[in-house]
């Protein structure tokens, strides 16, 4: 399975680079019913009536068809379009089983995005986000703009309101009001981290407990993070949230580790080798319930990779000799 490194552009369009050449995606418009072109003119349109719901799950069944008749199946989304509807559909379906199985629980949801890397980011750059959470945030926000258009029906991304709640730590408030009734309205913290505590209890008061509130990108992973005076609150506060959706990336064992939850598949959990393969390495035993430690997963790439990368690389180089001197 070819892995792609994505960046967005000025056009509203997503680009990928598979194996040195580019696969180009339109700009994931479908979501709003309208597909634009470069400089924003509008392609084409769907008719009105037709819902967004319905495009985007037609999105997610295409792409499972294809990846199927291909006898594929990606763990990770391959495009930053992909892995919008991915994150669509699994927020839909954890609100839908929160709300049927316990209506009287307030629908609080984790997302963890995997942004797309700048337009101005380098093979050369060291850190491909130099300018930190302020540069990441209008990608973010644009992003979160459409997951909420995706979930809230009959929406459109336009009609998003959006504030920027603490400007030195980047945080912003995001509300897609529903057209149909207040209580399906849904609202998202961006980027809120340890210094947001305050204002994340008084906005899940603002939010009540009939509305959804998301928290994207959250800049926190523990109670103790939010130091010893606030970390029993904070623990009481994220025992509340439940994971919507993740695609998380991590180095365990040197490997390049990437970690998925959808609400219906779970925590899955795969390595991008040397040659660009997604090797699942979940064990059946795992609780995909729960997110793996990282014991659980060095000691799993233990089993599926016994020789770490460097010694396949040498291997590699023994075999191929090293790349300035193979020919073609």
């Amino acid at each position: 399975m070819a892995v792609f490194q994505f960046s967005v552009v000025h056009d509203d369009s997503w680009s990928g680079i598979e194996n040195g050449g580019w696969n180009f995606v339109p700009a994931n418009h479908v979501l709003d019913g309208v597909c634009a072109g470069r400089g924003g003119k509008s392609m084409w349109q769907f008719p009105p009536r037709i819902s967004r719901r319905f495009f985007s799950e037609l999105g997610t069944l295409l792409t499972a068809v294809i990846l199927l008749f291909q006898g594929v199946w990606a763990l990770i989304p391959a495009t930053p379009g992909e892995q919008t509807r991915r994150a669509i559909a699994s927020v839909r379906e954890s609100i839908s089983d929160i709300r049927s199985s316990s209506p009287s629980t307030p629908v609080r949801l984790y997302v963890d995005y995997l942004l797309p890397l700048s337009p101005a980011t380098s093979d050369a750059d060291i850190d491909p986000w130099p300018g930190g959470l302020a540069q990441m945030y209008p990608y973010a926000e644009d992003v979160l703009r459409d997951i909420l258009a995706g979930v809230v029906d009959d929406s459109h991304r336009g009609t998003c309101s959006s504030t920027v709640i603490s400007s030195p730590d980047c945080c912003g408030f995001l509300v897609q009001e529903s057209p149909a009734s207040p209580e399906l309205d849904v609202a998202a913290l961006l980027f809120p981290g340890p210094d947001q505590l305050s204002k994340i209890r008084e906005i899940e008061g603002m939010v009540g407990d009939r509305r959804t509130l998301i928290v994207f990108n959250r800049q926190y992973t523990r109670p103790e993070d939010f130091g010893f005076f606030g970390k029993d609150e904070a623990r009481g506060m994220m025992d509340r949230y439940k994971w919507g959706y993740a695609f998380q990336e991590i180095a365990c064992r040197g490997e390049d580790v990437k970690l998925t939850f959808e609400r219906s598949s779970g925590w899955q959990a795969s390595v991008i080798d040397e040659n660009g393969r997604e090797l699942d390495i979940m064990d059946p035993s795992w609780d995909v319930c729960v997110r793996p430690t990282y014991k659980a997963l060095e000691d799993r790439i233990n089993s599926v990779l016994p020789e770490p990368l460097w010694m396949r690389k040498m291997g590699e180089v023994q075999e191929k000799g090293f790349k300035f001197q193979r020919k073609g």
